[in-house]
């Protein structure tokens, strides 16, 4: 079995964080690619410390739950962040896609279970798929859904409404 690397599953999301961050006005902290996560977070952290910042939004660039090299990087990057700012991480969203099937499941227990997930955003709302499976994540692990995605646009990110997703499914 060969070694799994770190953050390279998509080679360019480092420049797509840096297009929507440009777009809105907020600062990138980066390192070259292949960097050590927690190298990164404790750049982010230490900047954000220093300049007084309100929030540091902490993207670990879609981590499967079954590479155990990468759930403890995660760890990492948790203990990291806390070192720096006590506390923190203050909330721990995971990111599910609408298309998401039973797999999401084992994956919010997962990650919940190792970095402790406090809700939940459902992207990808803009196509056929309605993300169903956030209903189960959410009643057994209690998590709230807190944001959902409605397409690729600064404001389709809209804070989660339970009437209206329930109506949506019948759309």
């Amino acid at each position: 079995m060969g070694r799994e690397k770190p953050d390279t599953f998509r080679a360019a999301a480092i420049e797509q964080l840096e297009i929507w961050a440009h777009r809105n006005g907020v600062e990138v902290i980066k390192q070259k690619s292949g960097s050590d996560p927690a190298a990164v977070v404790f750049d982010a952290m230490a900047a954000a410390k220093a300049r007084n910042a309100d929030v540091v939004l902490v993207d670990t660039a879609g981590r499967l739950h079954t590479k155990s090299n990468l759930m403890s990087e995660l760890e990492k990057m948790k203990r990291t962040a806390a070192k720096i700012i006590p506390g923190a991480p203050h909330d721990v969203l995971l990111v599910m896609d609408a298309t998401t099937g039973q797999n999401g499941l084992a994956q919010a227990r997962e990650f919940t279970g190792t970095v402790g997930v406090t809700g939940i955003v459902l992207t990808k709302l803009d196509g056929t798929a309605k993300g169903g499976i956030v209903v189960a994540i959410s009643r057994e692990l209690g998590l709230p859904i807190r944001f959902v995605g409605t397409g690729e646009k600064i404001d389709d990110m809209v804070p989660f409404d339970a009437e209206t997703y329930a109506a949506s499914l019948f759309d």
